[in-house]
């Protein structure tokens, strides 16, 4: 069932000018596609605003912040409409509570009265309402009256900071969504008992990006330039996920690879990871650097711990590296992986299987395996995700006229 000709409104956790590419914005493009997308930016704090005044994303959004301005920080795609949220109040340092919950309402009072203002600017009265795993904002649909509300969960709530606030503010999303999507098998079924109306649609890539790096004409990030082959690498956030133990025990039955890892740092190394002399931390990229850093990796790995929050992690990193038809080795954190990996990544269970899968994935590649993986990845892209949840957000319009069609209807 085609979903053509909405507005759809997505709040979402994520920023779009991050340097990493969102599942929330890759489902905005792709609904953007048929549908008119108006995509808000995670607010930022006054605590924000004082930590990051000098940052060239802050200073990019002055001038956007009013709650009156109806102008868009960016438009792509002529659909797709991007603003920034207003500057709300820091509230995460309260503890759980009436105080709590009555500084939130003016926060989400905030947002509402600049959604409304740019949706009357716009002559916008019918909309379907996403919010994109921006749990910390659990009311901003209260009083605006969409035909549909979406909850798109993709990680699980977890920590001091999300957790404080998160746990009753995700299953209040839950509780009042028509809809629930969820990015992990786990996930879904944790959902599921608190909204029947929920739904697994895995993440996926973008094959046309991460493929550029089977191109002979992308060279190789300049980055790695320094490094000897072979590169095992990895991309993306260097965080509380990441098995540290296994990664310094398997580089130290590697010496003569070069164990490279590109992203933010976003908790304390172990001492043990810093004193290992071929693992590397050389920085972050920006998501159009993808392939050329993809080009100089021999094979992509996701080693992450296996714990009851692995399990619900559905990496976008999986078909991106799959995309640019590289080896990948992971741990066995989440079992949904084995199956939409169909045997073309090698999934380890300890140290000594993950060592020897790397050096398999070395010895045994070749160009007919690379185009396995190619296409593989060709049957999880974005395109596909956006197709999948649009026909559910389509079903589930149809479904709600027909309800309030047959709830007029007089009995006889």
């Amino acid at each position: 069932m085609d979903l053509f000709g909405q507005n759809i409104l997505i709040l979402s956790l994520f920023r779009y000018d991050a340097d990493i590419e969102s599942t929330s914005m890759a489902i905005a493009r792709e609904l953007a596609k048929a549908n008119k997308v108006y995509y808000f930016d995670n607010p930022y704090t006054i605590n924000d605003v004082i930590k990051k005044r000098k940052t060239e994303c802050f200073k990019k959004r002055r001038g956007f912040f009013s709650v009156f301005s109806d102008q868009p920080i960016q438009t792509l795609e002529n659909d797709l409409e991007i603003f920034v949220s207003p500057i709300l109040l820091s509230l995460n340092f309260l503890p759980e509570g009436p105080l709590y919950r009555f500084l939130l309402r003016i926060n989400e009072w905030l947002m509402r009265t600049k959604i409304r203002h740019i949706l009357k600017k716009r002559e916008v009265k019918d909309f379907v309402y996403i919010n994109s795993f921006n749990f910390h904002y659990p009311g901003i649909s209260e009083n605006l009256t969409p035909k549909l509300r979406i909850y798109h969960c993709l990680d699980p709530v977890f920590g001091p900071f999300d957790g404080r606030h998160g746990v009753p503010s995700e299953n209040q999303l839950v509780h009042q969504s028509d809809l629930v999507i969820c990015s992990s098998r786990q996930l879904y079924h944790e959902k599921l008992q608190l909204n029947p109306r929920t739904f697994f649609v895995p993440n996926a890539a973008d094959l046309d990006h991460s493929r550029q790096a089977q191109d002979p004409q992308q060279s190789v990030s300049p980055m790695l330039s320094s490094f000897s082959r072979p590169i095992i690498g990895y991309i993306g956030s260097i965080d509380y996920r990441m098995d540290f133990s296994l990664l310094e025990n398997v580089a130290r039955l590697h010496p003569d690879k070069c164990f490279v890892f590109i992203g933010p740092v976003n908790c304390e190394l172990p001492d043990e990871m810093l004193l290992t002399p071929n693992i590397y931390f050389p920085g972050k990229i920006a998501y159009s650097e993808l392939p050329a850093v993809l080009k100089g990796f021999d094979v992509a790995i996701i080693p992450f711990k296996k714990d009851e929050r692995s399990a619900t992690v559905f990496p976008l990193k999986l078909f991106e590296y799959l995309g640019a038809g590289k080896p990948v080795v992971l741990s066995d954190f989440n079992p949904d992986l084995q199956e939409f990996t169909k045997k073309s990544a090698a999934i380890a269970q300890d140290v000594a299987t993950f060592a020897e899968a790397i050096q398999e994935a070395l010895s045994t590649n070749t160009p007919a395996l690379e185009e396995e993986r190619i296409q593989l990845a060709s049957q999880n892209t974005w395109k596909h995700r956006g197709e999948t949840i649009a026909n559910l957000l389509a079903e589930a319009i149809q479904e709600k006229s027909v309800s309030v069609v047959l709830k007029g209807t007089p009995v006889a």
